[in-house]
């Protein structure tokens, strides 16, 4: 591969003959692959058990790992069941780090395709909020499929800039995720389509655009709350002194924490900033000192109010006001009774097919229904391109489920299901959207892999009618 010149004076500079020559070694060496576990569907050690791939664990985080080149997890069918998300192993530091906690208001910034959001949603565990936002529209549809793949129900897709999210969530999220675009330095050796667009993309245009989304991004941290900043770039501008111009300019507000360094993880490097703050608690991943791609992480906490040394900061609009809500009907759901009073036809369903016992707040907008675990900010304004757990919609013949609501559900949580084995002819033909013959009750019916949901069919007589979503469907 051959490296931009201008990129290789600038590296040797910075790094040194002797590592430098180290660090050009390592594009000789295959690239590693990885899968991280989707704890919402399965656990790790239920997914060692039924695994059919050579797995060796990621040192930094307990639910990745490495798989083999040749082997490909993006065709098996436990793919399709959500049971794990595709990941390059280093890109799983950032949401490993963030330490995000069952309960917590989490923002993912910069999300698409949703790798980071995916992972902090199973570490909220159903519970709290997630709003995941990218401003790319193309990118945001990658973005939804995989959120709704992993079975999350407690997420809002928005697709928005970062000045407009700063107006309706002032103070209001206790983690944020800021995955920044960058110059995309350590993606080279994974793809040679980063270098042709480190050509258009250099260090200075995207230190433009990441000192842009970090302007908002202190409006709506709560104080107490933490920013994982992470890039997949080796410039300083990009890192430690884009970290350094962000602290300056809330100078006292801000700490920055450690963050573990394990498997080959190094401390950032204090002689590429000015020596003000302690860049070795922040995390570099480099190709040649370990097993994945180049990466640079930083965590830092935002002060409470009587940790603070700058007394000029303002403490007005703190918290959002959770009013507001712009849909034609809201309920907060504790029981199927409550639910029934919400809406007959939903409720039927969910008794008579399903073992949900919905606790939360049920919207309705036009004839579909949707849910979220707890009240969010007014989202009016807003391009929003997924609204929480959407359920399904009614219609004269009764309430039709979504298969958002299908791939969300445990297979315990489904009345009436049917599974087949992994290397099964039938789940083949269901992820390409072909007829079942199967007989059965008429109604819905889960078809699942290994217990593992796929989605819904339909009964008719001896045939089951498939739903599997168009698009999602598997083509050869």
């Amino acid at each position: 591969m051959k490296l931009p010149e201008e990129f290789v004076a600038k590296m040797q500079e910075l790094m040194g003959e002797e590592e430098f020559n180290s660090y050009l070694e390592s594009y000789k060496k295959p690239r590693f692959y990885g899968l991280r576990v989707n704890t919402l569907k399965i656990s790790v050690e239920e997914f060692k058990k039924i695994s059919p791939f050579h797995l060796e664990p990621v040192p930094w985080t307990a639910d990745g790992f490495y798989y083999r080149e040749g082997e490909n997890p993006g065709r098996h069918p436990y793919y399709y069941a959500g049971l794990y998300y595709i990941q390059e192993p280093s890109a799983m530091l950032p949401g490993a780090a963030i330490g995000v906690k069952p309960g917590d208001k989490v923002l993912d910034l910069c999300a698409a395709p949703g790798g980071k959001s995916v992972q902090m949603a199973a570490q909220l565990m159903g519970q709290g909020l997630l709003v995941a936002n990218d401003i790319n529209s193309e990118r945001v549809k990658a973005l939804v499929k995989n959120i709704e793949l992993c079975g999350v129900r407690n997420a809002i897709v928005l697709n928005e800039s970062p000045d407009k999210l700063a107006q309706k969530f002032q103070g209001f999220f206790d983690k944020i995720m800021v995955d920044a675009p960058c110059s995309g330095e350590g993606m080279f050796r994974k793809d040679e389509d980063a270098v042709k667009s480190w050509e258009k993309y250099k260090c200075e245009k995207c230190c433009s655009m990441q000192w842009d989304i970090l302007q908002q991004v202190d409006k709506m941290l709560k104080p107490g709350g933490v920013i994982l900043y992470s890039t997949c770039t080796f410039s300083p501008e990009e890192d430690e002194l884009m970290i350094e111009r962000f602290m300056d300019s809330h100078r006292g507000n801000y700490e920055l924490l450690e963050i573990p360094k394990t498997g080959g993880i190094e401390g950032g490097r204090n002689n590429w900033a000015s020596g003000r703050y302690d860049f070795s608690k922040a995390a570099r991943l480099w190709p040649h000192r370990l097993n994945g791609e180049g990466h640079f992480a930083a965590l830092i906490r935002k002060l409470e109010l009587h940790e603070r040394t700058d007394d000029s900061y303002n403490q007005a609009g703190l918290y959002a006001s959770q009013s507001n809500m712009s849909w034609e009907k809201a309920h907060v759901i504790s029981n199927q009774e409550d639910l029934s009073n919400f809406n007959k036809g939903l409720a039927d369903f969910i008794q008579a097919e399903t073992n949900l016992n919905l606790k939360g707040i049920v919207f309705q907008k036009g004839n579909n229904f949707y849910f979220l675990p707890e009240a969010c900010p007014d989202l009016s304004g807003l391009k929003v391109a997924k609204f929480g757990w959407y359920l399904g919609e009614s219609s004269p013949k009764g309430f039709v489920p979504s298969h958002s609501l299908a791939v969300s559900l445990k297979s315990e949580e489904m009345k009436r299901k049917i599974s087949f084995t992994s290397d099964s002819r039938e789940v083949n033909s269901y992820l390409k959207g072909e007829t079942l013959i199967d007989s059965g009750d008429k109604g819905y019916t889960g078809i699942c892999v290994d217990g593992y949901t796929l989605g819904w069919a339909k009964q008719t007589g001896d045939m089951l009618k498939n739903l599997y979503p168009k698009g999602w469907r598997k083509m050869t």
